[in-house]
């Protein structure tokens, strides 16, 4: 996979990212939960908005990209977790 193909998966996988913790972060609200989790989804939510819309390639973009992704999972993570908690005591 050549340098370029990889950045445009980099865009693509924080795009598709971005896209899931929003729709998390919307679920969540109608769900009323926590605001901890609200807060934790909306900064990572942010925080992926703002390094989508800088090359990934260079710079501090490329610098949090990883941590930021990680972050995003693990949000989705406990969103995840606190509806099944939610639906198994409901």
């Amino acid at each position: 996979m050549s340098e370029s193909e990889a950045q445009i998966d980099k865009q693509t996988e924080v795009r598709h990212l971005l896209r899931t913790v929003k729709t998390s972060l919307e679920l969540a609200i109608v769900a009323r939960a926590p605001a901890e989790l609200l807060n934790r989804l909306g900064r990572v939510s942010g925080l992926l908005d703002a390094v989508s819309q800088l090359p990934v390639s260079e710079g501090p973009a490329q610098a949090m990209t990883a941590g930021l992704i990680a972050e995003g999972l693990a949000a989705i993570g406990a969103c995840q977790n606190w509806q099944r908690g939610r639906t198994a005591s409901a």
